[in-house]
């Protein structure tokens, strides 16, 4: 067997603490949550001057997923109806010009919510 090398870890040095008020605890803390970080990890990444990138909002993106597979169902039937298929003849013009506009309620709906994901939050 191999001996086996004495690493230092971070849970074995000593920490820095940081006096704060409870606003600047509750600032810190919530602008960790939105970097999808620890307030430990936070202020560690911040202290060593590391530009702190957020992660997108899970909930945001699967609604971009959902809106994204609307479309493309609704892309589909579209196809199907210009290939002149059987199983769509019997929709007439007016139902094509709602799927149209549908499609087009949905990149306007997905053009909002990746404008929201990626607009920088509002300063506090």
């Amino acid at each position: 067997m191999e001996a086996q090398e004495n690493k230092t870890t971070r849970k074995s040095c000593t920490p820095i603490k940081v006096y704060c008020l409870p606003e600047e605890r509750a600032v810190i803390e919530e602008n960790a949550r939105r970097a999808g970080l620890s307030a430990s990890t936070y202020l560690r990444e911040v202290g060593q001057g590391y530009q702190i990138q957020g992660v997108t909002d899970a909930e945001q993106v699967r609604e971009l997923v959902r809106v994204n597979g609307d479309l493309g169902r609704l892309g589909g039937l579209l196809k199907l109806w210009l290939m002149n298929d059987a199983k769509v003849a019997a929709f007439g013009p007016n139902t094509i010009l709602a799927l149209l506009q549908r499609i087009e309620t949905n990149q306007e709906r997905m053009s909002h919510l990746m404008e929201f994901i990626l607009r920088p939050r509002a300063e506090s």
